[in-house]
């Protein structure tokens, strides 16, 4: 019994450690972001600032225009969970409902796609969206956050669709509905723990997405996400650095608040997809 209780004493402290070791990027930038740049440069290891500078989040908000990119990056990401859910959702449904000639190789070849690196596709991506005639465009923006594989979404509706009682279906089939009536009116639906998980991740990437905008904004700035927004605080010979971290506490806040509130679904459609 001692032997026991120490292990378990030995392994929460580790487990303590390594949780102040994972949260402290987060405590330093967010204090960071109250201290002035004099104060940074010569304690930047003490997370506690000695005079807390409110102004740093007026400066980032209204000088670096944060607030006119966070309202692009919520246009920007809200679409893109949209068009990516309902995609990867129908994309799933077949994929585990319907067993179609190919279906097999189809999968891995979706599977295979996850392999190719999204700088490689930038390229094709920027030329695509050219030829569309949508550059310098939010529709634009939004189209190439929204393409791709997304093999991780379109994999876990298959498996929790491949797992769905087939009775359910068939009895909706038996009342005249057809093939998507019954996706929209009973498979959808009960699926809604597995949509909250494909939207959370899906919306941190999408919040979080650099490369993609940062190619696609160049010839019209207005246009700026937050995450491109950043390079705003830095210039030739000078980086401000606690204006960059309010900065990037702003851009925090609806990351932590979509996942506070969405995070009872998220584990639901985690375990679920685990258990299919």
């Amino acid at each position: 019994m001692t032997s026991s209780k120490t292990a378990r004493l030995i392994i929460h402290v580790l487990l303590i450690a390594v949780g102040i070791v994972w949260i402290y990027p987060f405590v330093w930038m967010v204090s960071s972001s109250l201290k002035d740049n004099t104060t940074f440069y010569k304690a930047a290891i003490n997370p506690i600032p000695e005079v807390f500078m409110w102004e740093n989040y007026t400066r980032a908000w209204e000088v670096a225009k944060i607030s006119h990119y966070f309202g692009n990056s919520a246009i920007i990401t809200v679409s893109t969970v949209v068009i990516v859910v309902i995609l990867s959702c129908l994309t799933g449904y077949a994929l585990g409902t319907v067993a179609f000639p190919g279906r097999t190789a189809m999968i891995g070849f979706i599977v295979a796609l996850q392999f190719i690196p999204k700088g490689y596709t930038i390229i094709p991506l920027y030329q695509l969206v050219q030829y569309l005639g949508i550059k310098n465009s939010y529709l634009g923006l939004i189209f190439a956050e929204s393409s791709g594989a997304h093999v991780l979404f379109i994999l876990l509706f298959a498996a929790f669709f491949s797992k769905f009682p087939k009775e359910i279906e068939e009895s909706a089939l038996m009342d005249g509905a057809g093939f998507v009536k019954t996706f929209a009116r009973v498979a959808l639906p009960n699926s809604m723990p597995i949509v909250a998980t494909a939207s959370i991740m899906q919306f941190i990437w999408t919040w979080s997405s650099f490369l993609t905008p940062l190619v696609l904004t160049i010839t019209k700035p207005e246009l700026k996400t937050l995450s491109v927004g950043m390079l705003n605080f830095t210039q030739l010979y000078r980086t401000d650095w606690t204006g960059m971290a309010a900065g990037a506490t702003i851009s925090l806040v609806p990351v932590m608040l979509v996942f506070i509130f969405m995070q009872r679904y998220f584990y639901e459609g985690i375990s679920g997809a685990v258990k299919s």
